[in-house]
């Protein structure tokens, strides 16, 4: 096969990815001080771009942050203040404390270069007048992020290559370097959602996901729980399936805003939704989804509650409440209380 093995969802890419890098590693390295086992120009490919979540237990991926993740690259953000309130370590890899530098794949992709069109922008525009252009390149990853030694943040990221083919958008990813434990999952979460909306500017369908990893390794610190993960796949009888539904094709850098809107006010606990409340909101129900993920946050962070909002957790996409029950206990409290 010389084309990347195709996978139904990130599931099963992730779990033959972990398999391989446990159990046959090409290399053991220790760079920078985190040793691993590794394997060298890894790939595979997601017919389906959109089944970009993994149901594992023992995993306990959290979708609140996985769409505050896509969100701040979406808006081209690099701030500190929205992304560290769902991932606290991210601060680490902060030189200033107040940005981030080459992890900010948004910024590179959608933020103005000095007032005028950003790459993304280009990019869109280049394929409605050459659909069968080549050239559709978004590169992140910079030369000069290097020249600093002890940068600790230099971009993982390469590029993302957008090709427009047969009335479908494919985009190809290419990774300088992927811990497949704890960066491959939000890495093909949010580039996915960037190809969907990107689709949804050139009025295209979305087409095949592919993933090109120059080092993928698995650091020890985290071999324990992959060793955890491996053996639930290994001995579940039933496999969780739920789909994931479609962006709306209304979607546009207004829609992307708005819902931010409504994460700041509820990252900042000046609001408390209803599902009601959230119902109502002039948003399409998928976007609703995402605000109440955000609202139950807000429970959890600011709040402390014992049990989530039980009538949130009932209008929640079931995929989603099936993650949010193995993540947090709160959720999980509510759903022992009656939800389903």
């Amino acid at each position: 096969m010389l084309t990347a093995q195709a996978f139904r969802s990130v599931e099963g890419a992730y779990l033959a990815l972990l398999q391989l890098a446990t159990n046959e590693p090409e290399h053991r390295i220790d760079a920078r001080g985190n040793a691993a086992r590794e394997v060298t120009g890894a790939s595979f490919r997601l017919p389906d771009p959109r089944q970009r979540l993994p149901y594992l237990a023992e995993r306990r991926v959290n979708p609140v942050f996985q769409f505050a993740e896509a969100l701040w690259y979406l808006a081209g953000r690099r701030d500190l203040a929205m992304i560290v309130y769902y991932a606290p370590s991210m601060r680490a890899s902060s030189a200033d404390g107040i940005r981030l530098g080459g992890s900010a794949y948004g910024h590179a992709l959608f933020s103005p270069a000095r007032g005028h069109q950003s790459q993304f922008d280009r990019v869109v525009e280049l394929l409605l007048n050459e659909p069968d252009s080549k050239r559709a390149y978004l590169p992140v990853f910079a030369a000069r992020e290097l020249a600093d030694r002890d940068n600790p943040d230099v971009a993982c990221l390469a590029g993302l290559h957008l090709l427009s083919r047969g009335g479908r958008l494919h985009m190809v990813c290419s990774m300088r370097a992927n811990d497949l434990d704890c960066g491959l999952l939000s890495d093909v979460f949010s580039f996915t959602m960037i190809q969907e909306y990107a689709a949804i500017q050139l009025g295209l369908k979305l087409g095949t996901y592919t993933h090109v990893i120059g080092s993928a390794h698995v650091n020890d610190t985290n071999a324990a729980r992959v060793e955890r993960v491996l053996a639930e796949a290994e001995s579940r009888r039933t496999v969780p399936a739920f789909a994931f539904p479609s962006m709306p094709a209304s979607t546009e850098g207004a829609t992307i805003a708005n819902v931010l809107v409504h994460e700041e006010a509820l990252r900042t606990n000046q609001v408390r939704y209803t599902a009601e409340h959230i119902q109502g909101l002039d948003l399409a129900p998928y976007w609703q989804q995402v605000v109440m993920l955000f609202e139950l946050y807000r429970q959890i962070r600011h709040d402390k509650t014992a049990a989530a909002d039980p009538e949130l957790l009932a209008v929640l996409d079931p995929g989603l409440r099936w993650l949010m029950e193995c993540k947090w206990p709160a959720c999980a409290a509510a759903v022992a209380g009656g939800v389903r």
